[in-house]
């Protein structure tokens, strides 16, 4: 039986569920995650495309530079989406709009440049200070 995923904007207009286990993890310290997300990290999960079904609506999206599109919810405002227009056969979603975002750890930090000075990384992940190569 394959795993099941699923998760929601804040107020629950956007719901999806995935069938798979993201391919990789990560939290992002750049500034564009930290004014899109209002935190001080975004934490993004990575799947295939075909695995992530949309249960209702679709996430509006924000062109945030010339290859990222930022999804969102129309109503709340919770980001929930990341989509790389150079890697047409893959979506990033947010961890925490899981309904268990426990269930989801991160693999590696990126953008540690960009990190937050009063922010102190204590876990044991690789960090990289852009992206990751």
């Amino acid at each position: 039986m394959l795993p099941l995923l699923n998760g929601s904007c804040l107020c629950g207009a956007i719901r999806y569920r995935v069938n798979a286990m993201p391919f990789d993890a990560d939290l992002c310290h750049c500034r564009q995650c930290q004014k899109s997300t209002g935190s001080v990290v975004g934490a993004w999960m990575d799947f295939k495309r075909e695995q992530v079904n949309w249960l209702n609506q679709q996430p509006k999206e924000y062109a945030s530079s010339e290859h990222v599109r930022r999804g969102f919810c129309q109503h709340c405002g919770t980001q929930i989406s990341f989509r790389d227009l150079r890697y047409p056969d893959y979506l990033t979603l947010s961890i925490t709009s899981l309904d268990d975002p426990s269930s989801i750890s991160p693999n590696y930090h990126i953008y540690t440049d960009s990190q937050l000075k009063w922010l102190t990384i204590a876990d044991e992940c690789p960090k990289y200070r852009a992206g990751r190569s």
